[in-house]
């Protein structure tokens, strides 16, 4: 109950310094067998510092900057729900969410008859720690503040090990200044071909500290921006791949060496679209290379490639296509797989949808800390594990 309430109290912290164009989320919870509604249920905007929780009408209501989101729902004893929202869609500002009873799924039935280790944090916790907060400089300043809500359990037969959680992961990031509160659906790794998935839903708090922590936090923030995923799909969705340092490449299975793409603002590559958003498709993986920061030494030498390789490259597939927002949001997430050096920066170096550098300053990460005077419903919620896939890394 510790926990919860003190989620709750994180949700109930305002968005400060918001001056990009924003739009309204509004709506209601409800129980969708009784049809009542909700109050205390978290709402939130996946791997953004956005959330609140419903008051005793069950209501809500957000304010975001202009793009996509998946917004989170959630209740004690009810199956979470996560519906894509964004600026260019009218109704989000009246929405009705009702939320069903859990049922159990066969993965939760396959799960209890596997072999659970009884000293699963010990054997793999540093395992864990690598593949989904990273060996980074930053992961080096990142932990796990309650190792006790996961659980390991290994198949000998499939040489598989999955991690699931009773409550929700917290990640203290000390390096970019984040609290995470991440909804760990699960963690696979298997063994045989060596490919991790982890899946679930992350929420942002901003992290107290003196202001030269702030300072050394709004750098570190911007270096782990440059060269990132979301700094690229904002490139693209903006036409400025190449101003931002970023050149692309296409690889054909067939072919020996990548194709250079000297317009990436063509069909079938590019497409405009009304609202405000763009489609990106390509006929095989992408190759990108950011040339405006060189590769961690961590990174060359784990790769075994020369020290004096100059970019960082990575690979990205996108499978049917994906289409992307002005925040950078991209759906359907599922679907995109990265490789290289994007594969390589996990949860330590990755920032919030609602992250932009001329916003984060040390004004705006004070304005977070501070709490407007609100009234706390009732605490009847908790944070459930089992959530929808929304993030891949191979």
């Amino acid at each position: 109950m510790i926990r919860v309430l003190k989620f709750l109290a994180i949700l109930l912290l305002p968005v400060g310094g918001i001056s990009q164009e924003s739009f309204r989320v509004a709506g209601k919870v409800i129980d969708a067998l009784t049809q009542q509604p909700l109050q205390g249920a978290s709402v939130f905007c996946q791997n953004t510092t956005t959330g609140t929780v419903t008051n005793a009408d069950g209501e809500f209501r957000l304010t975001v900057s202009n793009g996509g989101y998946d917004l989170v729902v959630s209740f004690m004893g009810l199956e979470t729900q996560s519906l894509r929202i964004s600026n260019t869609m009218p109704e989000v500002s009246n929405l009705t969410i009702a939320l069903r009873q859990k049922e159990k799924s066969m993965e939760e039935v396959a799960i209890v008859a596997t072999n659970e280790v009884a000293n699963g944090w010990e054997k793999y916790g540093q395992f864990l720690a690598e593949n989904f907060i990273g060996k980074t400089a930053n992961s080096n300043e990142c932990s796990i503040v309650n190792p006790e809500a996961l659980r390991f359990f290994y198949s000998r037969k499939r040489k598989r090990l999955k991690v699931t959680a009773d409550t929700t992961v917290v990640i203290q990031n000390k390096a970019l200044g984040y609290v995470i509160h991440y909804q760990l659906d699960s963690f696979v790794h298997e063994y045989d071909n060596g490919k991790t998935l982890y899946a679930g839903y992350p929420f942002y708090e901003q992290m107290e500290g003196g202001e030269e922590e702030m300072k050394t936090w709004k750098e570190k923030r911007l270096q782990a921006y440059n060269g990132s995923l979301l700094q690229f799909l904002r490139a693209y969705h903006d036409s400025t791949l190449n101003g931002d340092g970023f050149k692309i490449e296409l690889i054909d299975d067939g072919e020996t060496k990548p194709s250079p793409i000297y317009n990436p603002y063509v069909a079938p590559y590019y497409d405009t679209l009304e609202t405000n958003k763009v489609e990106l498709y390509f006929p095989g993986r992408l190759r990108v290379v950011y040339s405006k920061e060189k590769p961690a030494a961590t990174y060359l030498a784990a790769h075994q490639l020369p020290s004096g390789t100059p970019v960082q490259i990575s690979i990205l597939d996108l499978a049917n296509g994906i289409i992307v927002e002005e925040n950078g949001y991209y759906y359907i997430q599922k679907d995109v797989l990265t490789l290289g050096y994007w594969a390589w920066e996990k949860m330590a170096d990755f920032l919030p949808y609602d992250y932009y550098p001329n916003m984060d300053t040390v004004e705006s990460m004070k304005a977070a800390l501070t709490p407007e005077p609100v009234t706390t419903p009732e605490p009847q919620t908790e944070i459930p594990s089992e959530v929808n896939a929304t993030e891949r890394n191979y």
